[in-house]
C-alpha cells in the first residue's frame, strides 16, 4: 500500500513539474526562424554614414547562437524580406551591470529610404520602457503603454527577456514582454522589413522567430 501511494505521489509530482515547465516555455508552433544562429544570412545592415571606420562585422557579432550588438556606431540590421500581418518573437538581454537607460529597439514596417532613422514603427528596446511604441515619421493612433505592467514583467539586467510583437493587417501593433501585454497602437503602415537597432549600448539577441497570420 505504501509503495502504491509513493508511486502515485511521484506520478503527481512529475505531472505537475511537466505542466509548470511547459507554462514557462512559449509555444513556438507555426513560427519560422529568421536568424539561423550562425551568421547574418537573410539580413542587411545600415550604419551611420558619418561614422568613421564603420564596419558591420564589428557592430554585430554572431557568437554562441546569438547576435551581440556592440551599440557602436548607430545603425540597424534588418530583414532582407518584407513582412505584413505577423507575430514576431525574439529574446534579448543587456549585460549585467548595464544602466537602465541602455537603449536599442525593434523597427517594424520599415519604409525606404534606409537611413538613421527610417520611417517605421518602433517597439522600444530601451530597458527602462521596453515595448513602448514610437512612431518614426508617421502619425500614431491610439498609442498606449502600461508602465506598471512593464515593471512587473521585465527581468533583471543580465537575464534573457522575450518580446512578442503582433503586427495586424490593419496597421495595429501590440507588444508583450515575457508574456505580459505592455503596449498597443496603430498607424497607416502595414508592411515592410523588420530591423533591430544599434543605439549606444551592448545588447544581445537570439531566437528571432516569425509566424504569419492569415
Amino acid at each position: 500500500m505504501r509503495y502504491a501511494k509513493l508511486i502515485g505521489l511521484l506520478f503527481w509530482a512529475g505531472t505537475f513539474s511537466t505542466v509548470a515547465i511547459g507554462q514557462d516555455q512559449p509555444d513556438n508552433a507555426g513560427f519560422t526562424p529568421l536568424f539561423n544562429g550562425k551568421d547574418l544570412t537573410g539580413f542587411k545592415t545600415v550604419l551611420d554614414p558619418k561614422a568613421t571606420d564603420a564596419d558591420p562585422a564589428k557592430t554585430w557579432i554572431v557568437e554562441e547562437g546569438m547576435i551581440r550588438c556592440t551599440g557602436q556606431p548607430t545603425g540597424y540590421f534588418y530583414t532582407d524580406g518584407s513582412y505584413s500581418n505577423y507575430v514576431l518573437r525574439y529574446d534579448w538581454r543587456y549585460p549585467a551591470g548595464s544602466p537602465t537607460s541602455s537603449n536599442s529597439g525593434c523597427l517594424v514596417h520599415i519604409q525606404p529610404p534606409h537611413e538613421i532613422w527610417p520611417r517605421s514603427v518602433e517597439p522600444q528596446g530601451r530597458y527602462m520602457d521596453h515595448g513602448k511604441l514610437f512612431f518614426i515619421k508617421v502619425k500614431k493612433m491610439d498609442e498606449k503603454f502600461d508602465a506598471e505592467a512593464h515593471k512587473r514583467a521585465v527581468k533583471p539586467m543580465g537575464e534573457w527577456n522575450t518580446t512578442e510583437i503582433t503586427c495586424g493587417s490593419d496597421g495595429t501593433v501590440s507588444v508583450k514582454l515575457n508574456g505580459v501585454p505592455v503596449s498597443s497602437g496603430k498607424s497607416e503602415l502595414t508592411e515592410g522589413p523588420i530591423g533591430w537597432q544599434s543605439e549606444g549600448a551592448e545588447i544581445h539577441f537570439r531566437n528571432i522567430l516569425l509566424k504569419r497570420l492569415g
